[in-house]
């Protein structure tokens, strides 16, 4: 799987706005990508160094829409730690 198909996009949100400074970044990631794929895919697409990932599977809400409901689509979180020495991920510094 290319490093591509694993990170599907950054989650910006102010609870993961505030990781920034502990270098923590949050990326909703393929469902059957391991801990190991998603620290090589951030490597490989914005070239640091990864200390650390936690993943979570975040379950789809109800949601309705008049008579009838349904579920939204379930998902994959990942929270990566960057090493200390490793440089910040630029994409992230313009949303601060």
């Amino acid at each position: 799987m290319a490093a591509q198909d694993i990170i599907i996009r950054p989650i910006i949100t102010e609870k993961s706005m505030s990781g920034i400074a502990m270098k923590k970044y949050t990326f909703e990631v393929a469902k059957d990508a391991n801990k190991i794929e998603i620290a090589k895919a951030v490597e490989e697409l914005f070239g640091v160094k990864v200390s650390k990932v936690n993943t979570l599977h975040m379950r789809g809400h109800l949601r309705r829409q008049g008579r009838s409901e349904g579920y939204t689509p379930s998902w994959k979180k990942a929270v990566v730690k960057l090493t200390d020495d490793s440089k910040n991920i630029e994409f992230f510094e313009g949303m601060m």
